[in-house]
């Protein structure tokens, strides 16, 4: 779902602490790397007994740096050039003895000094800090850690983590360093602007499946992977995101609230109560729009006389009608219309039809299970397609498009002109 190049142009500092989980941090910097991003690995010397600055070297591409006396800067000051060349400084692992530096202002090492000099004065985002922890449950629960923790969060930085699950020591708890892949998201993340801070989104995604027997049900082609991008990019752009999904396999996004329904009544059940309290709600799920009026007990056999068995159908709930239809509170509804012809025809009769201010159309037989796709937003008076050029993107970028388009959209309606 990850769009292509999404670090492109991005200057990194890697900095690496010791800790067992420097050994991640070789494939989170073939991850960066792969994402478009130039990266300058510093390690302490007690990273250099984890892992060899040369594998570092061979992965970055740029020679490791390890002392704040490395003669080879012609000033002699790699921690100024170091933090003023880069866009942000991430420490993956950052043990406990690390924070403390950092919480204590303390600078003995490049490390630790590249921080303290780097650009720091508030509202300054020139180069922010990323931390992300790696060390044993009892150290990351310790009193003396999180102050320390609450401290350097104090100051700006940015806490990456920490993980739960096993050890190396052979205990199980929090403190693990993330995995590559997901600091690579919350890397990206950070990047990206905060244009939904404060509000919450309610996002559907997927299919729904209306059982017919005990294993046989009517549903459609639809992968998730639009919506789940959708959530994705809200949480990049600094809302609180619960995602309701219908049957589909695809991992969550970090930071994501997820609850996974299988039919469309479920999911009006579920979205329902939850609707009132957020400010925005996206119906990207494909719901069924008809289920069977009943479900057979058993599963339905053939009886030999290649008869095909007949089934009554009835309307499911309409959830995006019902959702824009609430007295009082109720979100900002964005509906999604996948159609097979004639697109804005239908898109804006089903605009009028839910009494909704923006459906987003696309063509679901070009899109269902792709990972790129095209859509037309689509309001009382205009259409808009994207990407601009009415070609084609990966779903994450569009939707940064459409989560760019819905954040000025309530700006707009807080304060029209």
């Amino acid at each position: 779902m990850s769009a292509l190049l999404d670090l492109q142009g991005k200057r990194l500092v890697l900095g690496l602490s010791g800790g067992i989980a420097c050994y991640k941090s070789a494939e989170l910097v073939r991850l960066l790397t792969k994402a478009g991003a130039e990266v300058q690995v510093v390690m302490t010397e007690a990273a250099a007994e984890f892992i060899t600055p040369v594998t570092m070297q061979a992965l970055s591409g740029r020679p490791v740096v390890t002392s704040q006396w490395d003669a080879r800067e012609p000033n002699n000051m790699a921690h100024i050039n170091l933090s003023r060349e880069a866009d942000a400084i991430v420490i993956a692992p950052a043990s406990a003895d690390c924070i403390a530096k950092l919480a204590q202002g303390r600078a003995d090492d490049l490390l630790s000094l590249m921080c303290l000099a780097r650009p720091w004065t508030a509202g300054d985002q020139r180069c922010p800090l990323l931390i992300a922890p790696a060390m044993n449950r009892e150290m990351w629960a310790h009193p003396a850690t999180q102050r320390n923790v609450a401290q350097v969060v104090a100051d700006g930085a940015q806490l990456l983590g920490p993980g739960h699950g096993d050890q190396a020591c052979g205990e199980v708890g929090d403190g693990r360093m993330l995995e590559p892949a997901e600091l690579l998201e919350d890397i990206v993340a950070a990047f990206q602007p905060k244009r939904l801070a404060g509000k919450t989104l309610l996002i559907t995604a997927g299919p729904t499946f209306e059982a017919i027997d005990p294993v046989r049900g009517i549903t459609n082609l639809s992968s998730g992977k639009m919506g789940f991008a959708l959530a994705r990019a809200a949480r990049e752009a600094g809302a609180q995101v619960t995602l309701v999904a219908g049957p589909v396999s695809l991992p969550t996004p970090r930071g994501v609230q997820r609850i996974d329904v299988r039919s469309a009544r479920q999911m009006h059940d579920t979205v329902l109560p939850l609707a009132p309290r957020h400010d925005v709600f996206v119906a990207t799920a494909a719901v069924a729009d008809w289920r069977p009026a009943t479900l057979a007990e058993h599963k339905i056999k053939k009886d030999g006389k290649k008869q095909a068995p007949t089934f009554e159908l009835t309307e499911n709930p309409d959830i995006l009608a019902a959702v824009a239809a609430l007295r009082g509170a109720k979100p900002y509804c964005v509906g999604f219309a996948a159609e097979s012809e004639n697109l804005l025809e239908h898109a804006r009769a089903k605009l009028k039809r839910k009494g909704i201010p923006l459906i987003v159309g696309n063509l679901g037989p070009a899109t269902f299970g792709r990972d790129d796709n095209a859509l037309l937003l689509v309001d009382a008076t205009t259409q808009q397609a994207l990407p601009a050029d009415g070609g084609t993107a990966d779903k994450l970028s569009l939707a940064r498009l459409l989560v760019a388009d819905i954040a000025a959209r309530l700006q707009a309606a807080h304060h029209p002109a």
